[in-house]
């Protein structure tokens, strides 16, 4: 079936994972997503290649690309440019994340382009916005989101080195931000007729992402806190390990509400009413504490033992701590729709899906991810026929 952006043309001219993964989103949803690539390809092609020499698929790339159409186009040659014109003339969206001032010389920005076609929604990715001293830096989100964008910050702990960022954190989360800015803008272009530059950043991304500890420093002037395990500011909300040293993590947001439930489950009744525990304060202050006794209890138990007995509390609510083994088996996880089945000739392979589903126009993997400029020839005899009708009835 057909999922909600059956019908819309989008030409992607971007690289690595944000611009693409927006693209890839809007494959799924249906979209026909062409992706402009130079003669050497996408760098993220070939980026597999450190996992050996071996590997049949990119796990990496493949997942962002899906359901795309390649072309390969040297834009820096004056007629494949042009070419380049001409298909961004038959479509709906232009998406890229490539820097300013390349796009600039390419005739591909977006004043340009607007001028040449007021409808077209221009879709930019950038590192740091469309203004200001760095905004035509270079970025990655390892540097712009992860790094300056304060969330390595904030997740480490005092005195500790500074966590690793997983692959593509930020990028992806870009890519869902610029799937919803394209389809507000085409929702807008239905009422109004009028194209726009939508834009979204690395920067803006990991400030979103850490809003309330901006929103914090921004409203009260109070810096973050850096909480660790052993002193949380609610011990009921804190990661802690069974006796097989399988790892879960209590989920007592509410903690008052969860408190006396815990002390059952732990068969330490006492301490519910325990001055030093009996309130949110009192464990707040004395967390550490309260932190060092059920280190104790959780290490007589292994954590099946343990998921028995939060489950059978009413409304108690817990998490196990899983690895990326744990996920993929939980069958949680394909009920969920998390993953989604491409075919590659008689191989089909799982991977993740994109985020969203809809219940009437259901988003739909078509097509494996494309092989460099696999779809070159027959986008240009596309173009050339859309050229013919063009002068055809402009005659």
């Amino acid at each position: 079936m057909p999922g909600p952006m059956n019908g819309v043309r989008v030409v992607e001219l971007a690289a690595w994972v944000a611009g693409p993964s927006a693209g890839g989103i809007l494959a799924d949803w249906g979209a026909d997503v062409i992706k402009v690539e130079p003669p050497a390809g996408d760098p993220l092609r070939a980026i597999y290649t450190e996992l050996g020499p071996d590997v049949a698929y990119n796990p990496f790339f493949d997942p962002d690309n899906r359901g795309k159409r390649s072309i390969v186009l040297n834009l820096r040659e004056p007629r494949e440019n042009q070419r380049a014109l001409e298909l961004i003339a038959t479509a709906d969206v232009f998406l890229t994340n490539m820097r300013g001032a390349a796009l600039q010389r390419l005739g591909l920005d977006h004043e340009t382009l607007l001028a040449r076609d007021p409808r077209l929604i221009y879709a930019f990715i950038t590192g740091y916005g469309l203004s200001g001293p760095t905004a035509a830096a270079g970025a990655f989100d390892l540097g712009a989101c992860w790094a300056r964008g304060a969330v390595a910050d904030l997740l480490c702990a005092p005195g500790q080195d500074l966590p690793l960022q997983r692959s593509g954190m930020g990028d992806h989360f870009a890519g869902v931000a610029a799937a919803g800015m394209i389809s507000a803008a085409l929702y807008d272009r239905e009422r109004t007729g009028e194209g726009q530059l939508v834009s979204t950043s690395l920067v803006r991304v990991a400030g979103y992402q850490m809003s309330s500890d901006l929103n914090t420093k921004l409203l009260l002037d109070l810096d973050p806190s850096h909480p660790v395990r052993t002193a949380p500011a609610n011990p009921l909300a804190n990661n802690y390990s069974a006796a097989d040293g399988k790892r879960f993590w209590l989920l007592g947001i509410e903690s008052d509400r969860h408190w006396p439930a815990l002390t059952r489950i732990v068969e330490r009744p006492e301490l519910e009413s325990d001055r030093r525990f009996s309130s949110i304060q009192a464990r707040y202050e004395n967390a550490s504490e309260l932190v060092g006794i059920l280190d104790v209890e959780f290490a007589k138990r292994p954590r099946e033992d343990w998921a028995r007995r939060f489950d059978s509390e009413a409304n108690f609510f817990w998490s196990p701590v899983n690895d990326v083994a744990d996920l993929l088996s939980d069958p949680q996880t394909e009920a969920s729709g998390m993953l989604v089945t491409t075919e590659d000739g008689s191989v089909a392979r799982q991977m993740v899906a994109s985020p969203v589903d809809f219940s009437r126009t259901p988003a739909a993997v078509r097509t494996r991810a494309p092989r460099l400029g696999e779809h070159t020839d027959e986008l240009l005899q596309e173009l050339a026929g859309h050229t013919a009708a063009t002068v055809a009835t402009a005659g």
